[in-house]
């Protein structure tokens, strides 16, 4: 397995390095970004100089989070991963042997408590949860990307829950490895990105954890963006302008769709670019997690983030 560089990447500034499989940043008001170290099983903080701190012991492979609106790190743990080395770049692989199943967790940020809010629904074990994203209301939209096994994979689906741990439902199933999620400006759009087929999926809302004009679960929704090329789709983060920020791996950079559909590629230096959220006072700043080399870089963005619904 070759995993070759792009050419002429964006100028990052090094925020931190060394960390193990970094994911799920969160820009703090405070100027430090709180995020997940898959691969150690932690939820991490590095403050606005760099240095870099253990809030959490999630154990397992947490992935996506996000602030709730009880002022709490909500966080999605899709179980582990399989872990190689190729070209010197960290890769996750398939369901680990010490796999117990995916679950949503809830961390305080003060005191590093966790607990499991969700594991299941209806009787049926949550796989691997990936990413979410929470709207005004207080509820969340989850993906659960699924599990790998040799010969093995699972479907992943599309979920919304409860913060308050009350209720849990799926809403799309199945889907091809979902990934990143994200709401539109005015929460009347959702937005699912698909890793293995490589595109971006939308769905309009008619209220929280409500698709308009509701087909059933199989309901796949309108593809939104299909590049060519065989990227595969990580997670996401929204603009002010509605655009959305696809963090895209096997290319390595971001990709940046317009509601319209309209899409361009901004390149990377990782291969493996999992993630990016936005801040600094006027959320012109992006926050790029390059996951293969275990760096977590920053950059001046074109258009302001899209303030989240939650924050600290």
């Amino acid at each position: 397995m070759t995993i070759r560089f792009p050419a002429s990447p964006l100028e990052t500034t090094l925020v931190a390095s060394n960390l193990l499989f970094p994911e799920g940043p969160i820009w703090l008001s405070d100027g430090s970004i709180v995020l997940v170290e898959i691969a150690r099983g932690t939820l991490t903080r590095v403050s606005s100089d760099g240095d870099v701190d253990v809030v959490a012991e999630l154990k397992g492979g947490p992935n996506g989070a996000a602030v709730g609106p009880d002022g709490k790190i909500y966080v999605c743990n899709n179980g582990g991963f399989v872990w190689s080395e190729v070209n010197g770049l960290m890769v996750p692989g398939d369901q680990p042997d010490t796999y117990t199943g995916g679950r949503v967790q809830r961390v305080d940020l003060l005191t590093g408590e966790v607990e499991t809010l969700y594991d299941e629904i209806n009787g049926i074990m949550l796989r691997g949860p990936n990413d979410l994203v929470f709207d005004s209301s207080g509820g969340f939209w989850f993906t659960d990307h699924g599990k790998s096994r040799p010969r093995q994979r699972d479907r992943g689906g599309l979920y919304y829950a409860k913060s308050d741990g009350s209720g849990i439902s799926e809403v799309v199933f199945p889907l091809d490895a979902p990934n990143g999620v994200g709401l539109s400006p005015d929460e009347d759009m959702l937005y699912v990105a698909e890793t293995n087929q490589g595109r971006l999926y939308r769905w309009p809302l008619s209220g929280p954890g409500e698709i308009a004009g509701y087909f059933g679960s199989e309901h796949r929704g309108e593809i939104l963006a299909d590049p060519e090329g065989g990227p595969m789709f990580d997670s996401l983060a929204v603009d002010s302008l509605g655009n959305i920020c696809v963090a895209t791996i096997r290319r390595g950079g971001i990709t940046v769709v317009t509601p319209d559909g309209s899409h361009r590629f901004l390149a990377l230096d990782d291969p493996i670019t999992t993630n990016i959220c936005f801040g600094g006072p006027d959320l012109g700043t992006a926050y790029i997690t390059l996951s293969g080399s275990g760096r977590l870089v920053s950059c001046p963005w074109e258009f302001p983030g899209l303030p989240l619904a939650f924050n600290l």
